[in-house]
């Protein structure tokens, strides 16, 4: 599976993105579609995800009521909705497939940039 995430930029705080994550490939495969983010000096942390049928969203705590995970089954891509944005959403933001339910995350796209300014 290959993956090709966007929609990362610069933005003020309280401002929107919508991030996109587009699959190729063995498509079949995806179980399930998830978003991660690594801001300078902190580990890489979970976002989001989706299951690849469309149902199942999971949100961190962190991004609960203010990120929406979407997927359009005609393009093979999952989105990223992202409203009130804060500085501290500031990271590289990852879309990454995951083959089943007992797998962990095995394919993952290249991130894109977000900075969000105060």
């Amino acid at each position: 599976v290959q993956l090709q995430a966007s929609g990362g930029g610069l933005v003020q705080a309280g401002g929107s993105l919508r991030l996109s994550c587009a699959a190729s490939g063995r498509i079949f495969s995806i179980y399930n579609m998830g978003w991660f983010r690594q801001a300078p000096g902190k580990e890489r942390e979970f976002v989001a995800s989706i299951r690849w049928n469309g149902s199942g969203t999971v949100y961190a705590d962190s991004v609960k009521g203010r990120f929406t995970n979407s997927r359009d089954n005609a393009k093979n891509t999952v989105y990223l909705q992202m409203n009130s944005l804060k500085p501290e959403d500031t990271a590289v933001y990852y879309c990454a497939a995951q083959p089943n339910t007992y797998a962990g995350y095995t394919s993952w796209g290249q991130g894109t940039q977000v900075t969000v300014s105060s």
